[in-house]
């Protein structure tokens, strides 16, 4: 049984190596992005709320977040443990998120950050960028996402860093490669 985070800049392969660990683990892989959808298309009344914000062009705040997090950690399919992408984003929720645990009877094993050269992470997005058509991440879009990634996330990762869960791992090179590198990280 394993709970864990995954947290990385943009374009570091984050939804690529969820899927790999959960498949390799047996966990469940959930992203806040999925929980959203998830509940907007369900029609929930989180999901109502949470639509609210979204179609106003919003961010979703913390204390809806939090309680979307605790109630898709609540499902039965992540009794067993679960790999969550996209939450905790900042002290606030990290804190929140302990609350969450503890509530669950459970404790967090371990926080993977996959890290990246910054400019390759600016060709890999924008290579992606142009494959898909997305004309509106331009390079100093991907770059401000990059900051802001950072700024963000920083006393996060440190605060994870003093517990001692966190895991560094170098999230360039081929998806095996990097997947075997994060096996090996994995307690």
């Amino acid at each position: 049984m394993t709970r864990m985070l995954i947290v990385g800049p943009p374009g570091a392969g984050k939804g690529t190596q969820s899927k790999k660990i959960s498949e390799e683990l047996g966990i469940v892989a959930i992203s806040t992005g999925d929980i959203f959808r998830e509940n907007i298309k369900g029609g929930t009344a989180l999901g109502q709320e949470a639509q609210r914000y979204v179609e106003a062009g919003n961010l979703v705040p913390d204390s809806l977040t939090n309680r979307l997090v605790e109630d898709r950690l609540a499902w039965e399919d992540a009794a067993d443990g679960f790999l969550l992408d996209g939450y905790p984003r900042n002290l606030t929720q990290v804190e929140a998120f302990d609350g969450i645990l503890a509530r669950l009877g459970a404790r967090l094993d371990v926080v993977l950050e996959l890290v990246a050269d910054k400019e390759e992470l600016v060709s890999r997005l924008s290579k992606r960028a142009e494959m898909e058509g997305r004309r509106d991440d331009t390079e100093d879009v991907i770059r401000h996402r990059l900051e802001v990634f950072e700024s963000e996330t920083a006393p996060m990762i440190a605060e994870y860093s003093t517990r001692g869960v966190l895991r560094q791992v170098d999230g360039l090179g081929a998806v095996d490669e990097v997947n075997a590198r994060i096996m090996k990280e994995l307690p």
